[in-house]
């Protein structure tokens, strides 16, 4: 496995009558399997679309992006995309609502069956299999959409803010998780988040974005310990991460 490379990436918006939008520039970032890398950048820099992009659901103007060394040029098995909002469908139940990707993938019904029965389990909601998402907590609905994103076994986790809709109990609650699931299930883990500090805590990387046009202003590494524990948001060390990525930022609004 040799993850992902990106290479002059370009992505470019044209309008009938209005001018260009250049929303990603000259982004150039190696990601290696089986690491955790966070991104965080202003709003409208291209998290989302360089997101998208990866995924295989956006095309971009020009650049490389390889996967494993093959060019991503639509969706692929090999990536799991996890969003803000779950987006369960309200008349499945829970494990139907799992095994969704392994359908639209013609996986064999019985072992999509137990893979999502497993990872329900990893992430506690046995018992909630025939439960419907209007049953479910918000931290609850977001575990089975992570479950939803892993159920074909994906190489590569792709997440969009994932827990920005939830409180900020149950949000350190669910980076606890994810980072057990990461563990867990070895795959490589790239997120979009607005909070500085979870980003820091996550990761292994941190790539700081440029307002539009998007490029990378820095990747920083974090050099703390795992597992990560909570009692690290308050040392010294994690305050400096912190504190390295706030200075590309005039004020933490820009971030919101």
């Amino acid at each position: 496995m040799t993850g992902v490379a990106i290479a002059q990436l370009e992505k470019r918006y044209r309008s009938h009558g209005y001018d260009e939008i250049v929303a990603l520039e000259n982004v150039d970032v190696t990601i290696e399997h089986g690491s955790f890398v966070t991104i965080v950048g202003p709003s409208g820099c291209g998290k989302s679309t360089l997101l998208r992009i990866l995924a295989g659901t956006l095309e971009r103007t020009s650049g490389q992006v390889l996967i494993n060394g093959r060019s991503v040029n639509g969706p692929t098995r090999e990536m799991g995309v996890v969003f803000q909002s779950p987006v369960l469908l309200p008349w499945r139940s829970v494990l139907a609502n799992v095994t969704v990707p392994a359908e639209i993938q013609g996986m064999e019904k019985k072992a999509a069956v137990q893979r999502a029965r497993a990872l329900l389990a990893t992430v506690g909601l046995s018992g909630f299999e025939d439960r419907y998402p209007a049953e479910l907590s918000g931290g609850m609905a977001q575990r089975a959409g992570i479950c939803r994103a892993l159920v074909h076994q994906p190489d590569f986790l792709l997440m969009d803010e994932p827990f920005g809709a939830l409180d900020a109990m149950t949000r350190e609650t669910m980076n606890l998780e994810l980072l057990r699931i990461w563990r867990e299930q070895g795959i490589t883990v790239v997120l979009v988040t607005h909070s500085i500090p979870e980003a820091v805590f996550l990761a292994d990387r941190v790539i700081v974005m440029t307002p539009r046009p998007g490029r990378i202003a820095e990747i920083l590494p974090v050099e703390l310990p795992r597992p990560r524990t909570l009692a690290m948001f308050n040392t010294p060390e994690f305050g400096r991460h912190v504190t390295a990525i706030r200075r590309h930022f005039s004020t933490e609004a820009e971030l919101d």
